[in-house]
Formats: structure tokens, C-alpha cells, sequence
């Protein structure tokens, strides 16, 4: 896919904007109007639209607004960022992805724009943040590897869904289910990790905002909510129960068959052995009950 005429187009939208020194945001909007910027997305490809977005996105911020460009080429970025955003014909609207690094650079610049007397920066990013507009993270994405890490998750996803429709489709057997470790087969380790570092970073991310603009509306976003991964561990641990109460109703043993029959070889190898020990319930499998709180632990 190539974007280079898009981003071409954003330099001459921003460098317009900025042949006056201009820093208002009615200034942006003139030369928006003007150049009938709309029709940027006329051009959208039919496929990859996620890394479409975040390629612009990822040149106003790069480029301009995090640079080392003059106040008016960075407020220029700020402000193209903004106007892509809610012009954008998606539905849902595609979300700016923000670094806490990024996010550190764009406080830097609120902080200029202040002294230069420019209050409408802080409140264009203030309205940002009212509504939700950014997904902040703890990865710096270059425009360099953008396509790598977008081919990578692409290829993840389709992987696990495609793994997902094996273990449902074509191996339907009860005994899979009855058996089935559902903590490993959704890599509940791996999600209730990338949960945490995601409410962590939304956290960071409304802290380093504070410093110069007003989130009191927005602190709720990264306050009194259940993270995804704490969600999907109730889901398992439920998931547990209900299996266990289905095989005391059905009589059925918590040991897969090949186990039992390990069980059984073992009981008549060493008969002395298993006089000296209780005999073996499922139930009171100490082993068993350990691993299932350790698992529903882990997070």
C-alpha cells in the first residue's frame, strides 16, 4: 500500500496552515474547507483500513506535532490529527494510538502553546480526551515497522481463530470439553497480562494529561472498572464449577481415561504401596484442587 501521496497531501495541508505562523484552530478549518480535505478518505483502500488510519494519524503526530518543528507546524499537527479524526467516515471511528512517549511530547507542547498565549490547544485536547478519542500504549510505533506489526497481529489473530474453529468444529467430543483446560486454551496468563499493562498505561497516560489540562470528566475511564482479564478468570473459575457439578451429577471421574488406566497399573504394580495409602477419590485430589486455585490465581 503506498501512502505517500497521502501523507504528501497532509505536508501541504499543514505547511499552508503554517505559512502565516498560524496557531488558531479556525485557521485550520479554513484551509481544510479549502482544500476540500474531506475527500482525502475518497482514496480509502478497500482493505487494510485499521493501518490506513494509523498511518496518517502516525505521520501528523511524527512529523509534526511531537517534533521539533516550530509552534505552528506542531500545532498544525495537532490540529490535522483532530480534524482526521472526526471527519473520518468509519463507524466505529478508528482511535488514535498514543505512547505515553508521544503523550509526554504532546504535554510539552501544551505547556509551549500556554506561554505563547495559545489556550486552544489545551481545550482541542481536552475535547479529545472527553471523548475518548486516543488509545494510549506503551510501544513506540515507528512508521517503519507499522506494517510489520500490523502483518504480525494479523497473522496472530487469523491463527487463533482458525485454531479456535478446529477445537470446536472438527473435535466435538463431550470428553474434550469435559477435560478442557480453559485458562490455557485462551492464554488467560498472556490476556490478564496485557489487561493490567493496558489499565496501567491508561492510567499513566490521564496522570501525565493532569498536569496540563483538566481530566476530572475523564477519570473515570481508568478508575473502578474490572479489567478484561479479572473478567475472563470469574468466566473460568465459573466454567470449573459448573464442569465439576455436571460430572458428580453424571458420575463421571475429574481423570481422563488414559490416566485412569496409568491409575490402575500402578494400584496392581505396587499393591503394598497403595494398603498404606487412602484410596484414590478425584474429589480430594489435593494435586488437583492446588493447580486449579494457582491457575485462578495467576494474573
Amino acid at each position: 500500500m503506498n501512502l505517500s501521496p497521502f501523507k504528501l497531501d497532509i505536508d501541504d495541508l499543514i505547511h499552508e496552515f503554517a505559512e502565516g505562523e498560524s496557531t488558531a484552530l479556525a485557521d485550520m478549518k479554513r484551509v481544510w474547507l479549502s482544500r476540500k480535505f474531506s475527500y482525502i478518505y475518497e482514496a480509502t483502500p478497500s482493505c487494510n483500513l485499521a493501518f490506513f488510519m494509523q498511518s496518517l494519524y502516525s505521520h501528523s503526530i511524527g512529523s509534526y506535532m511531537i517534533s521539533n518543528a516550530s509552534l505552528s507546524h506542531r500545532l498544525g499537527g495537532l490540529f490535522c490529527l483532530y480534524c482526521l479524526y472526526e471527519t473520518q467516515p468509519f463507524k466505529p471511528p478508528f482511535k488514535i494510538y498514543l505512547s505515553l512517549g508521544e503523550l509526554r511530547k504532546l504535554t510539552e507542547l501544551l505547556v509551549d502553546a500556554k506561554e505563547k498565549g495559545v489556550q486552544v490547544a489545551s481545550a482541542v485536547v481536552k475535547r479529545m480526551l472527553d471523548k475518548n478519542m486516543f488509545l494510549f500504549g506503551c510501544l513506540e510505533i515507528n512508521e517503519g515497522s507499522a506494517t510489520e506489526t500490523v502483518n504480525q497481529l494479523t497473522e496472530l489473530q487469523n491463527a487463533r481463530i482458525q485454531v479456535l474453529y478446529n477445537k470446536l468444529f472438527d473435535n466435538s467430543r463431550i470428553e474434550h470439553f469435559l477435560h478442557m483446560d480453559l485458562g490455557r486454551e485462551i492464554d488467560l496468563n498472556v490476556v490478564q497480562e496485557k489487561s493490567t499493562e493496558y489499565a496501567e498505561a491508561k492510567k499513566l497516560a490521564i496522570e501525565e494529561a493532569s498536569r496540563v489540562v483538566d481530566v476530572q470528566d475523564i477519570k473515570h475511564i481508568s478508575e473502578d472498572k474490572k479489567m478484561i482479564g479479572d473478567e475472563m478468570a470469574k468466566i473460568i473459575d465459573d466454567w470449573n464449577v459448573q464442569r465439576d457439578v455436571f460430572n458428580q451429577q453424571r458420575g463421571f471421574s475429574q481423570q481422563r481415561p488414559e490416566e485412569q488406566q496409568q491409575l490402575l497399573l500402578l494400584q496392581q504394580e505396587e499393591p503394598q504401596q497403595h494398603q498404606d495409602d487412602e484410596e484414590f477419590d478425584p474429589e480430594d485430589d489435593e494435586d488437583f484442587n492446588q493447580n486449579l486455585e494457582r491457575l485462578l490465581s495467576k494474573g
